[in-house]
């Protein structure tokens, strides 16, 4: 404004650009990409011999935690949801959620008693129905009884097979309908009678049914009704998809998109979930080493709910094997949240430990052995880590007990490396270990400028194990690109520095789009759907690290602080065949002109089977979502260009990609 408060013209100008310039940036994003500045930059990449370094052949897997319902309603795949009625407390009468009736309080009356024909879970179900088609008061049509609606809805499928059992108990003439059917009852996918003519119900029976779907509904339910008078007895009620990964109670699709990861280890089954906020409620495996039908349960009291424990400590090692990766068995050192076992009561707790351990590695003829040999497995599982409680390192009595464990476990199995939860990565630590574990939750950009946080570390030490890393807050919202981009600079840290750093896992891994205790997650579900975060593809630009060669690259720009790259030589396990890796982030809200030059490889490049792959959207908040699971997706193109010598559009905002695949060494002949 002019002194009078008057705008000149020069004024309107300026204030005109400038509202065009901010409804530009409304319309196409944060980033107002039509409007960037073209930065050039030159990458340099030394594939000479000399200079390449083995990456850790374990450098990225995947950790899993009971946690967002990961397991029960997620990947196990088990759809009945409290199936032994324990969920609600060993004291009865108990909440039977998410367990309810058909009918009314004049037709049907429910509640728990315990008189169950199990041992460790001694509650059950009492149904007694009031009505019957005679008497004074009539039972609807369909009958009355109860039903489950699973994880959030049960998802049935046309054609597919689903193994259901109940355990029933009645001294009356029923007849019992079991069905898989629709929330409102009225579509009928799959049905079967059970009549006290037909079995023995005077005493607990097991009924074992097969079902063939005659239709679809992602929110099916499970129905149990009669319309006989009488009181029947229900307890562990399961109904399992026939068609899980190799029989193995996996959730096919929700398994494929983490072995899709190649993930080189398994952390499991916590986090948090190990510790409990009570010990009372912390994961403990034995209670998982039974049939299904007598695993007591447990409340995970860290994210406040009932897990059956379907997915116990054997299931863990057998989807570690199933996926190809390594064990890495996270175990309660005597310490919750809020208790802690003194250093010399430990010793049981030292002893639960070496008892899992060998269970997964002793032989068929050992103790624990036999039991795993029994369960279905007489080989040995491989099991080589052992992480000694989780985020405990603060806590009065962790040192003490952990230096028991450590020993101990050493004496027995010197081979397995022991893990502790002490950050090592800045000074050295104060006891004995063969990796510390190192967790980060941070904005982007943060993380993506602790790419660098290994630089300086030790590198006579323990090596460090980063079992938690994720971008979280405004930053993050349920999973966006500019998180991933921020975990992108900090994984391209991770290889340049995997002389110290031996594995990296993101977290959390799943989550129930029901039930989201935290966010973002990598994978994201329901009963019958799911997809990919940004942090999941993220992750898939680094499945071929683990292994491989690592080559020094250096960029030059005017400002290059939003840009790392790395670069790598890996082996594709299909064809033999070796490839080189660059991998490229532009965290920046510039356009970038990059050259590319390679020098010192003594292959050539295949440029007919090059490729570029890039991972960016239109707006850097943008997320996935089940209407758009890939808005925000790799897209791969062929590289015509390719060779020793290229230029490269680097888009705003961006991973991108470079795969190039190599021929023979090729030899100059001296003249």
């Amino acid at each position: 404004m002019d002194r009078e408060g008057k705008m000149g013209f020069s004024d309107v100008c300026i204030i005109t650009l400038f509202c065009t310039l901010i409804m530009m940036s409304d319309l196409r994003g944060s980033s107002a990409y039509g409007l960037e500045d073209i930065q050039t930059a030159v990458l340099a990449v030394n594939a000479s011999s000399h200079s390449g370094r083995k990456i850790s052949d374990t450098l990225f897997g995947v950790f899993f935690e009971e946690i967002n319902h990961a397991g029960a309603g997620g990947l196990w795949a088990e759809l009945v949801s409290n199936r032994g009625f324990e969920a609600g407390g060993p004291n009865t009468p108990s909440n039977i959620d998410p367990w309810s009736i058909i009918g009314n309080d004049s037709t049907i009356f429910v509640t728990t008693d315990r008189t169950s024909c199990f041992e460790r879970n001694k509650v059950a179900l009492r149904m007694e129905v009031l009505c019957d088609n005679e008497g004074s008061i009539n039972c609807p049509v369909g009958g009355v009884g109860i039903y489950n609606p699973g994880y959030w809805g049960m998802n049935i499928e046309d054609g597919k097979e689903y193994k259901v059992v109940l355990y029933v108990r009645t001294s009356a003439a029923i007849k019992l309908s079991v069905s898989l059917a629709s929330t409102d009852g009225l579509q009928n996918l799959a049905s079967s009678i059970i009549t006290t003519a037909e079995l023995n119900t005077s005493n607990w029976t097991k009924v074992e049914l097969l079902f063939t779907a005659q239709g679809s509904n992602a929110q099916a339910r499970l129905q149990l009704t009669t319309s006989n008078k009488g009181i029947i007895w229900f307890d562990q009620i399961s109904v399992m998809p026939v068609d899980t990964y190799k029989g193995h109670g996996f959730r096919k699709e929700l398994f494929a998109m983490v072995a899709n990861l190649k993930p080189r280890f398994l952390r499991f089954p916590g986090g948090c979930f190990v510790e409990g906020e009570w010990l009372r409620n912390a994961f403990r495996w034995k209670e998982t080493m039974v049939s299904w039908e007598e695993r007591s349960g447990h409340f995970g009291d860290v994210w406040m709910y009932w897990t059956d424990d379907g997915l116990g400590y054997y299931e863990f090692l057998q989807l570690a094997e199933d996926l190809g990766a390594s064990a890495v068995w996270v175990v309660n050192n005597g310490v919750s949240h809020n208790d802690q076992v003194a250093t010399p009561n430990i010793l049981a707790f030292v002893q639960d430990t070496l008892d899992s351990i060998e269970f997964a590695r002793g032989s068929p003829n050992s103790t624990w052995g036999l039991l795993r040999t029994a369960m279905g497995h007489p080989e040995p599982f491989e099991l080589k880590y052992v992480a000694v409680g989780n985020e405990d390192c603060g806590k009065k009595n962790y040192r003490g007990n952990y230096l028991k464990f450590y020993y101990a476990i050493k004496a027995a199995y010197p081979d397995i490396k022991i893990i502790t939860n002490c950050d090592g990565s800045s000074s050295p630590l104060d006891h004995p270990a063969d990796m510390y574990d190192f967790h980060i939750y941070t904005s982007s950009s943060n993380l993506f400028s602790m790419s660098k946080q290994f630089d300086h570390t030790s590198r006579s030490g323990p090596k460090a194990f980063v079992s938690e890393y994720a971008v979280t807050g405004s930053d993050a919202g349920k999973g966006s690109l500019l998180a991933a981009l921020g975990e992108a600079g900090f994984l391209m840290g991770l290889e340049r520095n995997s002389d110290v750093v031996e594995m990296a896992s993101y977290a959390p891994l799943f989550v129930n789009d029901n039930d989201r205790r935290w966010n973002p997650d990598a994978i994201v579900f329901n009963s019958w759907q799911q997809y990919g975060t940004p942090s999941y593809w993220v992750q898939q630009f680094f499945k071929e690290s683990s292994g491989a060669i690592y080559f020094p690259s250096t960029i030059q720009a005017n400002s290059s602080g939003s840009l790392i790259s790395s670069a790598i030589v890996w082996e594709n396990s299909e064809d033999n065949n070796k490839n080189i890796k660059i991998k490229i982030v532009n965290a920046g809200s510039n356009t970038v002109n990059l050259k590319i030059s390679v020098t010192g490889l003594q292959e050539t490049i295949n440029s007919s089977q090059s490729s570029i792959t890039v991972l960016t959207s239109s707006n850097v908040m943008d997320e996935n979502s089940f209407g758009a699971p890939n808005k925000v997706f790799p897209v791969e193109n062929s590289l015509s260009n390719a060779g020793t010598e290229m230029n490269i559009v680097i888009s705003p905002h961006s991973l991108t990609s470079i795969n190039l695949p190599l021929g023979p060494t090729t030899y100059i002949a001296a003249i």
